[in-house]
């Protein structure tokens, strides 16, 4: 059988691999995921942004019964406090009740399931179930509550200034003039935080000073200076008594018709002006019977010295001789 021969040049010819069939397949599936992760990137950053969410088993409930109060969105492993607040909590926990709280902790995921008594709050509806975290980084949210057979009443206005203290002392201490009857003075200082929706300007607030059970005398002072909306400040009054002053006294700091603090401040008594009337009744009549003996010692008479005889000096007296040994 005759051996077959390749054509000339068909040894030098490079056989090339075709397409690959997976080509245009494994691109549309490339693609199709780029665009789910496109779109689903806005849901996840969404569902982020809304931050931790609150839910109840029914819309209302009267005092002593029990509503299911349920979260998501929050910290994992996060420890939380439930409250029933009237006035939709606009004036913070005081208007909660606080004492008939209750704490729950999250799951993993963030969720928790938590039951809660229905108290009366101390101010009217419209009220809110509150729930904040206790430690960490801070995250809170409201759900409403119709509490059947709880007052109602319209929120208070906001649209001006509201003051509220923070953080408030008294700074100071007497010296050696305050111990000899000179005006105790310290100073009040205050952190107060604006909790309305506008700006204070230049406040006026009324200090008053008490003594015991005794009704404070009050004086106006002016702070110069604004607290915007949502701001806090640092505030500081002298406080000075009459001279003299001792014993248990207040402190007092009024905005509007709500007085905000109170400071006790416990006077010392001044001694050194005790000290300075008993010298003076020791020391006066001490000095005057000095003074009466070295009068007395003056004026009293003095009995009469003989004259030495006429010719002798007054070392060769009789009296003035030195004796014999015997």
């Amino acid at each position: 059988m005759p051996h077959a021969h390749p054509a000339p040049g068909a040894a030098h010819t490079r056989q090339r691999p075709g397409p690959c069939p997976c080509g245009p397949g494994a691109s549309a599936v490339v693609l199709l995921l780029l665009v789910l992760l496109v779109a689903l990137l806005p849901a996840a950053g969404a569902a982020a942004a809304d931050g931790p969410r609150l839910s109840l088993d029914r819309a209302e409930a009267g005092k002593g019964s029990t509503v299911v109060v349920r979260g998501e969105g929050w910290r994992s492993r996060a420890l939380l406090t439930l409250l029933v607040c009237g006035q939709n909590m606009v004036g913070g926990t005081n208007d909660c009740v606080n004492a008939e709280g209750r704490t729950v902790t999250t799951e993993r995921d963030g969720v928790f399931r938590r039951e809660l008594v229905v108290v009366e709050p101390p101010t009217p509806c419209p009220c809110v179930v509150h729930v904040a975290t206790v430690t960490g980084e801070a995250q809170a949210a409201d759900v409403p509550l119709v509490v059947a057979g709880h007052p109602v009443a319209p929120l208070p206005e906001s649209s001006g200034a509201r003051i509220g203290v923070l953080d408030a002392r008294l700074e100071g201490s007497g010296g050696l003039l305050t111990w000899f009857g000179a005006p105790p003075a310290r100073r009040l200082v205050l952190t107060v935080g604006n909790l309305g929706s506008g700006a204070a300007k230049d406040p006026v607030f009324r200090v008053g000073t008490a003594r015991g059970v005794l009704a404070p005398s009050w004086e106006e002072r002016r702070w110069r200076g604004t607290i915007p909306a949502g701001q806090r400040a640092r505030v500081a009054f002298d406080v000075e008594l009459a001279a003299g002053a001792h014993g248990p006294y207040e402190v007092s700091l009024e905005y509007g018709d709500k007085v905000l603090v109170t400071e006790p401040w416990d006077v010392a008594r001044p001694w050194g002006v005790t000290l300075f009337w008993i010298l003076l009744f020791l020391v006066v009549p001490a000095g005057l019977f000095r003074l009466g003996m070295v009068v007395v010692d003056r004026l009293r008479p003095r009995p009469a010295v003989a004259a030495p005889q006429s010719g002798a000096l007054p070392w060769f007296t009789p009296e003035a001789m030195p004796r014999s040994p015997d």
